[in-house]
């Protein structure tokens, strides 16, 4: 595509920015301004609702009015633009360019306080939308930062990582990004990129907290764990006594053999945590059963034990929904499966027992197994101080089919005499 090719294909591109204009009169500052007042007024009072009105419709004037501006064009003949310098033709072609590029930039300050809006109100995804259009060097520290945690806080990381990176290249002295950052490069697998950010940081800060922790997490997950019990000891020098830091000190000592120090270490983590540390409870277990306090690590293994099961009310539900799913999809055994083990959450529910007694009785066709669970079932329905009519007929169902079952082995013995 030659020269005069590109710049008819921009001016077409720009052309139709202006016909997109639907204002037939320019709108005056003040009204843009008064807007915008108004979005400030409310988000000081903390009213995000009536502020995202203003804001938006501020944007939406803003947008147009950037989009009329950026229809103004160079006035020159286009038949004489194979005339003109090369030095001129490419000028020309930058500033068409520009021009397109700025028909859908909005004032930064009106988009940063829309981002601002959105952001309060857990709209991440339009923040992030919002605040990548602005150019760097336009974006506020804090508009920054919302852009890095509107993409966090999508689980996107990254675009988290990206964005935070662009971040502390400009603000590296924001250590709480850094750390956030250290600690985003361990997660995915790039422990290194985490160590190198953190120790860049450290070279001129070595106290702050957020950073020491999370350059001891990389170099944990780096599986260096000397390094990594060093900055553990720092920080809790600095006062910094956290579960996490506990607890991993406690597992650097654990990997280096140092068990002495794990055992102190993992104890104080457990005793954090509320004693309610599943993982905790295991590992100090198993460093006091390798140190020989084993009526301790057998004490703390049954807690983890306990701890490990699973909540009671919910697996009822669970595998009450699983049998019922799986019976209405004519998927009987694993129904029966499923009710089985809602038996062993719920050893009490009288309907399971039928169901299952049902299921073996006239879909699986297993005679003996149907009669245990029928006897069982009525050996909880004759407790019931209230039956309902509804028991009262499963009870007389259960008692007829388990006199067919004895008839039938009667008859069968008969036979076989």
């Amino acid at each position: 595509m030659n020269k005069k090719s590109i710049i008819t294909s921009m001016l077409s591109l720009v052309a139709m920015a202006g016909l997109a204009q639907t204002m037939t009169a320019e709108v005056k500052a003040d009204s843009l301004l008064s807007l915008v007042q108004a979005g400030d007024s409310c988000m000081r009072q903390y009213n995000t609702f009536e502020a995202l009105k203003y804001y938006q419709e501020a944007y939406a004037i803003a947008k147009r009015r950037s989009q009329q501006q950026a229809v103004k064009q160079p006035d020159f003949p286009l038949d004489k633009f194979d005339e003109l310098p090369e030095e001129k033709q490419d000028e020309i072609i930058e500033h068409l360019k520009q021009s397109a590029e700025n028909s859908s930039v909005v004032d930064c300050i009106i988009q940063m306080k829309l981002a601002n809006c959105h952001y309060k109100r857990g709209n991440y995804r339009e923040t992030a939308d919002l605040l990548k259009l602005v150019p760097e060097d336009k974006l506020s520290h804090d508009a920054f930062r919302q852009l890095c945690f509107s993409y966090q806080k999508q689980g996107d990381i990254d675009s988290y990582i990206y964005w935070t990176e662009q971040l502390v290249y400009r603000y590296p002295m924001d250590g709480e990004m850094v750390a956030g950052l250290t600690l985003a490069f361990a997660k995915n697998e790039q422990p290194q990129r985490g160590i190198i950010c953190g120790l860049e940081y450290c070279q001129r800060d070595s106290t702050n907290i957020l950073v020491n922790r999370a350059l001891a997490d990389a170099w944990f997950m780096n599986r260096d764990f000397t390094a990594a019990v060093k900055l553990y000891n720092r920080l809790l020098e600095q006062g910094d006594s956290t579960f996490n830091t506990l607890y991993s000190a406690g597992m650097c000592y654990s990997q280096i053999e140092d068990l002495e120090h794990a055992y102190h270490y993992l104890k104080l983590a457990f005793l954090v945590s509320g004693m309610q540390h599943y993982g905790c409870a295991y590992r100090l277990g198993v460093v006091c059963i390798d140190t020989k306090r084993y009526p301790e690590g057998l004490g703390y293994l049954d807690l983890a034990k306990q701890l490990m099961r699973p909540d009671t009310t919910i697996m009822k539900a669970i595998t009450l929904s699983q049998g019922e799913g799986y019976y209405l999809t004519q998927h009987y055994d694993e129904a029966v499966t499923a009710w089985k083990e809602h038996l062993a959450y719920n050893p009490t529910s009288i309907a399971t027992y039928y169901n299952i007694a049902n299921a073996y009785a006239y879909l699986l066709k297993k005679g003996e197994q149907a009669e245990s669970y029928y006897r069982q079932f009525l050996d909880l329905a004759r407790k019931e101080e209230k039956p309902t009519d509804k028991l009262k007929e499963m009870i007389k169902s259960a008692e007829d089919i388990i006199k067919e079952f004895e008839l039938s082995r009667k008859l069968s013995q008969q036979n076989k005499q």
